[in-house]
């Protein structure tokens, strides 16, 4: 009843002309959904205003109204009591509805217009997605309707045909319909509807190519008007160029014989050293069907050297991954093991300096992009790229005043958006920050039209306190466990609960995430929301994972005593210890360029977890590893070594299942090692380092895996390392 009243108060306030009525129908809704004053808007096209307003005013906005418009750009007067916001079209008209609803400004004239060209994000209907898989039309509506309201230009839909399961469990209707669905929603909003069309196979044969073709078209026919083709060189897919380029030829046109306006785009993505070589050859030949290219995860080469590439007409598309914390384009530098066990790959993360430092890294000579999103865990970073993509002056602060304002209703929480990013910084144990996010967003007074994305930010601050206190509690049970008289005293100790106030905030968690199933559908949970695996945002189960050693403790607790188990990291051998995958327990990693100059890691180390628990057994320190991309070494630096001695090495391989051979150098020249598989996980190598690598003082050492490469680029993990020195002749072991 309130909302109807408010309507029925608020309408006569926001006027459409002639080809403003989308526009005006969407601003009129949000506004009553506020309970806003009466906003006294008039939303026309340009040609259409002057006789939508008053005659008395007509003259008025002859003399002010603006002489041209931008494609995308929309213009604001103030003429008399009434804003009025015009643009060319309904595009123009929404970003304009878009911006007053932001920030209910009434100036005398205000223009504005994108900076970039392209501004998507992707929309997953898939079992693999953490939320969208079991969304209706009408969610996807609202959720469309945002992302024009920011901005968007468009939105991108994943093909029926991939690399996933054809169907999910939760989808509320068959993919085709969503996906025409979610096209005329696009359409409706005067913004593109573009496709992900990954080709699956090698394509060698006429035969294959004249099938796809096919597969491809008969997909056209079911799909409203597609306004952007987007072919993914890899990730998935695997066809060599020489057979995709001829390919995607006869998808462009079939394309654009319903389209003629449609652009065609193709990324890089999965290719190794001989494969880029060949696309390049490809681009060199300067296909006329090609708009461009964009460049994305799991490619060897950087944007820059990519736009090296890149002959002169063609345009260059960002392809970034913003929903993914670790095994990922754009991992958390330096995130603590606790978070990425706990919270995994795809949380809730908004990163808005994160996002600010990575925009300004890739932009430079791009037409724009299309985020790549898992569903809604991203959501702060999807809208802060929207903001990038119309002002890359944008500031983080900015930004995050304009989400806080547009979807919580309480100007303070821009401030727990910013908080949020600083929670993952350091050792979560030593973080106070942790518990202050957590009070203030407590203290946030949500508007009455406050959605889930309130309940997404509650829930990210709970977890995060909750891996604090449950990481103090645990490593002060290992260190009274190691330090105990015997077995039996160790093991209770280990046994001790979590304080009680993690059980009430774990509570809490369970609570919110319920919440956040029915706000936004999104599945933090396998068992209880239908997740499709763990690493696809369902971090609720993984909540009481142990934080500490305890199984691995007391498996070796059989034969050894805890007093044998205290020295892991051999002190008293006199070893230099790293723990790899622990940021603040590595003193000799090589880490290499800053996250601001390479926030996509080409040349720096970068830490993960492997897909174990220390509840299976594993040590912490064996789950996380330190790794580099591609054919850049991973390295080891020691100083003031003892001239005069001998030193052995002591590591431990461990990571992911996926791995592949490593070699190991001494001072660039020594091989310590030839490639080298992984026999076990984890696999402990030791051996003897010569002492010409040692005498003078210090030791570099550097893993590597086969050059050139395609692919994500990982798999040489080392998790930990002890450089032991040798006794000298006389002394005792």
């Amino acid at each position: 009843m309130l909302l109807a009243a408010a309507l029925l108060t608020t309408a006569p306030c926001v006027a459409a002309g002639t080809g403003g009525k989308v526009a005006a129908d969407l601003l009129r809704t949000r506004l009553a959904e506020q309970q806003a004053p009466c906003a006294q808007v008039l939303l026309a096209p340009l040609p259409s205003v002057e006789a939508a307003l008053p005659a008395n005013r007509r003259a008025m906005w002859r003399k002010a109204a603006p002489r041209a418009l931008p494609r995308e750009g929309f213009a604001v007067r103030r003429i008399g009591d009434t804003l009025v916001i015009t643009a060319r079209g309904t595009r123009g008209l929404v970003y304009g509805a878009g911006w007053y609803l932001r920030t209910g400004a009434r100036p005398q004239r205000y223009q504005s217009a994108p900076a970039r060209q392209v501004r998507l994000t992707q929309i997953g209907y898939r079992a693999k997605n953490n939320s969208y898989d079991a969304w209706t039309l009408a969610m996807f509506r609202r959720r469309i309707e945002d992302f024009a309201l920011w901005g968007a230009s468009g939105v991108q839909v994943i093909a029926p045909i991939s690399d996933d399961d054809a169907t999910s469990p939760l989808f509320p209707a068959p993919p085709l319909e969503t996906l025409r669905g979610i096209g005329e929603i696009a359409h409706r909003l005067g913004i593109d509807f573009a496709l992900y069309y990954p080709n699956l196979h090698d394509y060698a044969t006429h035969a294959e190519r004249a099938e796809e073709v096919a597969r491809f078209r008969t997909l056209l026919n079911q799909l409203p008007i597609v306004d952007a083709l987007y072919i993914p060189g890899g990730d998935p897919g695997h066809a060599a160029p020489a057979n995709l380029f001829p390919l995607v030829a006869e998808q462009a046109a079939a394309l654009r014989a319903r389209n003629p306006a449609a652009s065609v785009w193709i990324s890089t993505q999965g290719f190794d050293a001989a494969g880029l070589d060949a696309f390049y050859a490809q681009l060199a030949r300067r296909p006329g069907w090609l708009t461009g290219i964009f460049a994305g995860p799991q490619t060897r080469d950087p944007v820059a050297v990519q736009r090296r590439h890149l002959p002169h007409g063609y345009q260059l598309l960002l392809y970034p991954d913003i929903a993914h914390t670790m095994h990922a384009q754009v991992p958390v530098d330096r995130w603590s093991p606790a978070f990425a066990l706990t919270q995994g790959r795809e949380p809730i993360n908004p990163r808005p300096q994160a996002m600010a430092a990575l925009f300004r890294h890739l932009d430079p000579g791009s037409s724009g992009f299309v985020t790549y999103s898992e569903g809604v865990n991203d959501d702060v970073n999807q809208f802060h790229w929207f903001r990038l993509g119309w002002d890359p002056q944008v500031t983080p602060t900015a930004f995050a005043a304009d989400y806080g304002r547009a979807f919580i209703g309480d100007p303070a929480a821009a401030r727990a958006i910013l908080a949020l990013e600083r929670n993952w910084e350091g050792d979560p144990a030593a973080n106070a920050t942790i518990d202050a996010t957590l009070a203030l967003i407590d203290r946030l007074k949500p508007a009455s039209w406050a959605d889930w994305r309130m309940d997404a930010l509650h829930y990210r601050a709970v977890y995060d306190a909750i891996v604090r206190h449950r990481l103090i509690a645990a490593r002060a049970r290992e260190t009274a466990a190691l330090s105990a008289v015997d077995g039996a005293t160790a093991r209770a100790r280990l046994a001790e609960p979590d304080p009680a106030p993690v059980q009430a905030l774990r509570a809490r968690l369970f609570a919110l995430a319920d919440r956040l199933w029915q706000g936004a559908r999104l599945q933090l949970s396998v068992k209880r929301y239908g997740a499709s695996n763990i690493e696809r945002g369902a971090n609720l189960d993984r909540v009481d994972v142990d934080l500490n050693d305890r199984v691995w403790i007391e498996r070796q607790l059989a034969t050894r005593t805890p007093t044998q188990l205290a020295d892991h990291a051999r002190t008293r051998e006199g070893a230099l210890y790293d723990d790899l995958g622990d940021p603040w327990n590595a003193p000799h990693l090589v880490r290499g360029s800053s996250p601001a100059a390479d926030p996509l890691r080409f040349q720096g180390a970068i830490e993960g977890i492997a897909d174990r628990t220390p509840n299976q057994g594993w040590r912490m320190s064996w789950i996380s590893y330190a790794e580099s991309l591609y054919d850049a070494p991973l390295r080891l630096r020691y100083t003031g070594l003892d001239r005069k001695r001998r030193y052995r090495l002591v590591a431990t391989y461990a990571g992911e299942d996926y791995w592949l051979p490593m070699r190991l150098v001494a001072n660039g020249s020594i091989e310590l090692h030839p490639p080298l598989d992984r026999a076990t996980n984890p696999m402990t190598v030791e051996l003897a380092i010569p002492h010409a690598a040692t005498r003078g003082g210090t030791l570099d050492l550097a893993w590597t895996r086969p050059p050139g490469m395609g692919g994500s680029g990982r798999g040489h993990q080392v998790a930990e390392t002890w450089l032991i020195p040798e006794p000298l002749a006389g002394e005792r072991k």
